[in-house]
């Protein structure tokens, strides 16, 4: 698996690295939260270790979250190599649990400000995160994308479970107000996410 060089900090709190993948012809990419005082990886692909290792002096991690069962990346080798849980859904992983496994659910919260929002409709597992400070943070898996030449939209229907059922999820389930959402496939938005959104869904209603 080839490796990201760079960690961005877009924002206070918020990390995010990326490659493009020329097999699927997507950008792959990974972000960092600091929450509660403790960093936690979501859908990790490999960082170059002088850039890990500049987020792991941000703060001690605390586990690695996983958002749906097309995001396994370098979850376990990062599990492994921080001594940290792997956060997901039980469809995540259709198989053997990860030996580090802590099962997740939608209206739960991993610590005081990091909430999960299951999204249904999209892969097997989906689910958002969500942080409240500073404005509203959301992390999304497939979901949503943000990349050329779509640009920012739904999930195409080939790769969704049931469109329909995910944009309604979508429109129900990701009503907090949020300034940004970051990707697993894309570039952040880092102001006006809720706009964006809203634009978005009520487009193709």
């Amino acid at each position: 698996m080839p490796v990201a060089c760079d960690l961005y900090q877009p924002f206070p709190g918020l990390f995010f690295w990326q490659y493009y993948d020329s097999k699927i012809k997507a950008d792959l990419c990974s972000s960092a939260i600091l929450a509660s005082g403790k960093i936690y990886l979501v859908d990790p692909i490999l960082l170059d270790a002088s850039q890990l290792d500049r987020l792991r002096k941000k703060a001690p991690p605390a586990g690695i979250i996983v958002t749906n069962a097309n995001h396994a990346r370098a979850s376990d080798y990062y599990s492994k190599e921080l001594s940290v849980p792997i956060l997901a859904q039980r469809a995540t992983f259709k198989g053997k649990n990860p030996l580090q496994f802590v099962e997740i659910s939608g209206g739960r919260k991993i610590c005081p400000e990091l909430e999960v929002i299951a999204i249904e409709g999209a892969v097997a597992g989906e689910v958002a995160l969500y942080d409240p400070l500073n404005g509203g943070t959301f992390i999304v898996g497939d979901a949503l994308i943000n990349f050329e030449p779509s640009g920012f939209t739904v999930l195409p229907r080939k790769y969704c479970l049931n469109q329909r059922q995910l944009r309604q999820s979508l429109w129900e389930r990701l009503t907090r107000p949020a300034e940004r959402m970051l990707f697993a496939h894309g570039t952040p938005i880092l102001s006006g996410a809720n706009a964006h959104l809203r634009r978005l869904l009520e487009s193709d209603s």
